[in-house]
C-alpha cells in the first residue's frame, strides 16, 4: 500500500466529497429542486440518501477532528433539505482545510467507541485505512446507488469524476 501522510488523505477526502457533491447537483436538476428525493432509500431496513449525505461526511469531518485532538462529533443524519446536505459538505470541508497536523499523528494510537460498551484501538493509519476509509466509501457508494435506482443519469464517469483531469486523447 502507498504510504500515506495527512496532506494525502486530506486531498482524498476533499476531491471525493467533491463527487459527493455533484452527485446531490445531479440528483436536485434531475428532480426539479423536488427535495423529497433525500429521502429515497433502497431498501426499507436501509437509511435514505440525505442521511447517506451526513454518513459520508461524519467520516472526513471525523478524521479532522481526530487531528485536532477532539472527539468525533457526528452530524445530524436526518438531512430533509437540500439546504442542510449542502451545508453537511460546506462544514466538512472547512473542516478539513483547517487541518494543521504532522504526519506523526499517523502513529498515534486512538479509540473508537462503538456503543454497547464496546471500542477498538487502532494505530491513526489503522484508524484511517481500515475504519474511515471504507467506511466513506460505503456510504458514498450507497448514496450513488440509491441516485441510480432512482433514476437520476450517473454513470461511472460522474463517480470517478476525481479522474478526469488525468483524462487524455491519442
Amino acid at each position: 500500500m502507498q504510504s500515506q501522510n495527512i496532506d494525502l488523505i486530506q486531498s482524498l477526502f476533499q476531491s471525493r466529497l467533491a463527487t459527493l457533491e455533484h452527485l446531490l447537483k445531479s440528483a436536485q436538476t434531475h428532480f426539479c429542486e423536488d427535495e423529497s428525493f433525500l429521502q429515497k432509500r433502497i431498501a426499507a431496513d436501509m437509511f435514505p440518501f440525505g442521511t447517506q449525505i451526513a454518513f459520508t461526511c461524519n467520516q472526513p469531518r471525523n478524521f479532522a477532528l481526530w487531528c485536532d485532538g477532539k472527539p468525533a462529533n457526528n452530524l445530524d443524519p436526518d438531512v430533509t433539505s437540500l439546504a442542510q446536505a449542502y451545508e453537511h459538505l460546506a462544514n466538512t470541508n472547512e473542516l478539513l482545510l483547517s487541518i494543521n497536523v504532522e504526519d506523526t499523528k499517523l502513529a498515534e494510537m486512538t479509540r473508537i467507541d462503538l456503543g454497547q460498551n464496546l471500542y477498538i484501538e487502532l494505530s491513526g493509519s489503522a484508524y484511517v485505512n481500515e475504519f474511515l476509509i471504507p467506511n466513506f466509501y460505503f456510504h458514498m457508494v450507497t448514496a450513488y446507488d440509491i441516485l441510480r435506482m432512482a433514476g437520476v443519469p450517473i454513470g461511472k464517469r460522474d463517480y470517478m469524476m476525481h479522474l478526469m483531469p488525468l483524462v487524455r486523447t491519442g
